[in-house]
């Protein structure tokens, strides 16, 4: 069931809109039908009531021979009129209170002609029209014509009104009066007016709700852009209010948290370019000792300083140094690295490929496919590549044949400094920083690094990037 249901703020809301829209409309044409309806009642009641008067005017000076030819010429099978010395409404008890109360204001109305009592009821219709319906009608005739005989039709075929009134010298008058048909709220001629208005509305509800989720899209991509490049440039500051405000507000978030982190990375790059100054020193003064097994463990855990040193220069440098996005050719790029590594060779079946073009930073770029084949060839004693495109992406992998690394700390490996003493050499390793960068300049350039152990035996490592447009 949920599969159904809206997955979106703006679809939920117009969800709701239309659900509203609908409720709304089919309660007005319930209330309209119910208002008309009873308007009807009123008119029936009335047009009944000032027709017995004008017959009873008519009539009530007649002798009974002339009211019965004056009934015979008005009588029509629309609205039926006779005088009888028997009444058509033979119960003297009002069907409810509507009839009851017209039967007195009747007597009360005609009595100064002679009327001593008066009995309505409702009839169903009981016999076909003789005349033509709506699309029996010649299509030649006006337009005034032809509503005037499907009304016609319609008031032939509705149910009636029949009165009984006694005169005084107890002759009585029988008539019927045609009830009018309920006209349909919705026809063909309304319907499309409807879907109009109705589609209005939810055109408008759309481009309102893209109006008001606006802001909350603009700063979602903004996010994502900050997250992937957090020296990407600050969105446009325009629109209603509301949109320039939530723009300044990340625009200023984006440039606190970019002070934060140049402020961090030029202290570790400072600090690390601060201690070759001494380090060179202590090597200095440790060529002029003597060879002993002392001076050899001091030279090197000079090395190892340095080496630290130098990686936490380079990982500070990744977000430090301002360098330009160029289109590149993937496939050369990670030809000529490869060429300085010798257990790297890539698969049999890869064909070469110089259509693979990429956006990202030439040097960064290099220095991502740099660490992920030296970690190959480090630690794995081999590396196998391959390069591929699939859709719009393309898939560098390196298949290693090393221990693998447990399932469990597949991405803990990408944390800063993080190194696994059990798959890793400890006399061979760096300081595990190599993948964190990889990851990093893979994420600014729109792709990802995501490790995996190979099925056969060892790591598989694949980076993934956008083909550029």
């Amino acid at each position: 069931m949920k599969r159904f249901l809206p997955q979106t703020l703006p679809a939920w809301v117009l969800l709701i809109v239309i659900a509203g829209l609908m409720i709304s409309q089919v309660a007005t044409l319930y209330i309209v039908a119910r208002d008309r309806a009873a308007s009807n009642g009123v008119v029936d009641l009335y047009r009944l009531n000032d027709r017995a008067y004008s017959l009873v005017q008519l009539m009530h000076d007649a002798t009974p021979e002339e009211r019965k030819a004056t009934a015979s010429g008005l009588f029509n099978s629309t609205y039926a009129l006779t005088v009888s010395d028997t009444p058509a409404v033979t119960s003297s008890i009002a069907g409810d209170d509507q009839l009851a109360e017209l039967e007195d204001i009747l007597v009360g109305r005609l009595s100064k002609f002679g009327i001593t009592d008066a009995r309505v009821r409702r009839d169903p219709a009981t016999q076909e029209s003789d005349v033509p319906d709506g699309e029996a009608v010649n299509k030649d005739v006006g337009q005034v014509e032809r509503d005037l005989l499907v009304l016609g039709a319609d008031f032939a075929q509705s149910d009636k009104l029949t009165a009984s009134l006694r005169f005084s010298d107890g002759q009585w008058l029988n008539f019927t009066e045609p009830i009018t048909p309920p006209g349909p709220i919705l026809s063909l001629d309304s319907l499309p007016l409807y879907s109009l208005i109705a589609g209005l509305i939810v055109i408008m509800s759309i481009w309102s709700l893209r109006r008001l989720t606006a802001p909350y899209r603009m700063m979602e991509t903004a996010v994502t852009r900050i997250g992937n490049d957090l020296k990407s440039p600050p969105i446009a500051e325009s629109g209603s209010r509301e949109i320039r405000a939530a723009a300044k507000a990340i625009n200023a978030m984006q440039m606190r948290l970019r002070d934060y982190v140049e402020d961090r990375e030029h202290l570790a790059a400072a600090l690390a370019h601060d201690l070759r100054t001494p380090l060179t020193r202590m090597r200095l003064r440790l060529e002029l000792l003597r060879r002993s097994p002392a001076r050899e463990a001091l030279a090197h855990d000079l090395a190892d300083i340095e080496g630290i040193a130098s990686s936490v220069i380079d990982f500070a440098k990744f977000e430090v140094t301002e360098e330009k996005a160029e289109r590149i050719d993937f496939w050369s790029l990670v030809e000529s690295v490869a060429d300085s590594f010798d257990g790297a060779s890539f698969d049999e079946d890869v064909v070469p490929s110089r259509g693979l073009i990429c956006v990202a930073r030439p040097v960064a770029l290099r220095r991502c496919v740099t660490n992920l084949i030296q970690n190959a060839v480090t630690y794995g004693k081999k590396a196998h590549l391959g390069v591929r495109r699939s859709g719009d992406t393309i898939t560098l992998s390196i298949r290693d044949e090393g221990p693998g690394i447990p399932q469990t700390k597949l991405d803990a490996v990408f944390g800063s400094f993080v190194r696994l003493e059990e798959s890793r050499n400890r006399t061979t390793g760096g300081l595990g920083l190599g993948l964190t960068i990889a990851r990093n300049i893979a994420r600014g350039a729109g792709g990802e690094v995501n490790l995996s152990n190979y099925p056969g035996g060892g790591l598989l490592t694949e980076l993934r990037l956008p083909v550029a447009a």
